[in-house]
C-alpha cells in the first residue's frame, strides 16, 4: 500500500486508532482500491462494488481497534472484505443468480445473429473492450460464493495459499486443492464458450449487437472505460509466494486493477467530516 514500510504503516495504524483523522483518512484511502477491486469481482457490477466498499470501509474503520497487527493490515482487511461480501445480499445478482449452464446456453442459443446494427455512434473497439469487461465480472458471478472467493483470491489478486488459508479460515493445502478444481471448472466453461480462450464459440465483437438490446451494454454509460486503472499493490507486495496461473485463467488475472472513482475516493473524507463519523466514533 503506497509502499510503505512495516513501521511506517505500523504507526499510521497507531495513531488512527488513537483518533487522529488524518491518519485514518490515509489508512482508509490506502485500502479503497483493493476492497473496491475485491468488491467488484465478487458482485458482478460497478454499482453494488461502490455501495459494499462503503460498508467495507466503514466496518475496518469501526473494528480498527481490534486489529492485533497479528498479520498484515492488508490480510485482516481482506479478511473483513471477504467475510462482508459472501453474506451480501443487496447486489444484482442475489436476486438474479446465474450459472454457467444458463451462461453457457445463452451464448449457444445464436440469437445475436437477428439483432441490427445497435453501436449509437459509440467506436466498435470500445464497446468490445466494455463487453468484454462486463462479461467477464459477470461470468464470476456463475461461481458460488465460496468458490468465486476462492477463484478471485488466487487468480485475479494472486494471494498465496498460506495467505488465501488465513482469510478464508482453512488450511492451506485445503485451498489449493479447492483452487485446482474451481480453476478447472472455469477452463472448461471458457474452453467451450469464450473466445478469450482461443478455442470458444462466443466472440465479443460479434456479441455487441445481442448486448445493447437485452441491455447488457448501453453504449451512452461506458462504465468500465471512465474507470481509472492502476497498479495492483497487493499483487506487488505477495510477489515472492504467488500461485502459479494455467493458460485459461490468464483471462481473469490479466483483468485491469482499478482504482476507485473520484466520487468514492471523496466519500472518505466527506464521511470523515460528516455527523455520521462523529456518532461512529463516539460510539
Amino acid at each position: 500500500m503506497d509502499n510503505k514500510t512495516k513501521s511506517e504503516m505500523e504507526l499510521l495504524i497507531d495513531q488512527a486508532a488513537a483518533g487522529d483523522k488524518a491518519a485514518l483518512e490515509t489508512l482508509l484511502t490506502d485500502v479503497q482500491d483493493m476492497v473496491f477491486n475485491l468488491s467488484l469481482r465478487m458482485l458482478g457490477t460497478i454499482a453494488d462494488a461502490e455501495d459494499a466498499s462503503q460498508e467495507i470501509i466503514i466496518k475496518v474503520m469501526t473494528h480498527l481497534s481490534t486489529f492485533k497487527k497479528e498479520s498484515s493490515f492488508s490480510t485482516w482487511v481482506f479478511r473483513i472484505a471477504v467475510n462482508h461480501l459472501k453474506n451480501y445480499q443487496k447486489h444484482m445478482f442475489a436476486q438474479r443468480p446465474l450459472s454457467f449452464e444458463f451462461y453457457g446456453e445463452d451464448i449457444a442459443g445464436g440469437r445475436e445473429a437477428d439483432i441490427p446494427d445497435m453501436p449509437q455512434g459509440v467506436d466498435q473497439r470500445l464497446l468490445e473492450e466494455e463487453l468484454k469487461l462486463s462479461c467477464t465480472n459477470v461470468m464470476l458471478q456463475c461461481l458460488d460464493r465460496e468458490d468465486r472467493c476462492i477463484f478471485i483470491l488466487g487468480t485475479m489478486f494472486q494471494v498465496d495459499s498460506r495467505i488465501a488459508g488465513e482469510i478464508l479460515d482453512m488450511t492451506p493445502e485445503a485451498y489449493r486443492k479447492r483452487l485446482s478444481r474451481i480453476r478447472g471448472k472455469v477452463a472448461e466453461f471458457l474452453d467451450t464458450y469464450c473466445g478469450l480462450s482461443g478455442k470458444g464459440m462466443c466472440n465479443c465483437k460479434r456479441r455487441i449487437n445481442y448486448a445493447i438490446a437485452t441491455h447488457r451494454l448501453n453504449p451512452q454509460n461506458m462504465e468500465y472505460s471512465a474507470l481509472e486503472s492502476g497498479e495492483n499493490d497487493v499483487i506487488h507486495s505477495f510477489k515472492n509466494a504467488m500461485e502459479k496461473i494455467d493458460d485459461l485463467s490468464l483471462v481473469f488475472a490479466n483483468m485491469p486493477f482499478y482504482r476507485a472513482s473520484a466520487t468514492a475516493k471523496s466519500w472518505i473524507e466527506e464521511f470523515l467530516r460528516s455527523d455520521i463519523f462523529k456518532s461512529v466514533a463516539d460510539a
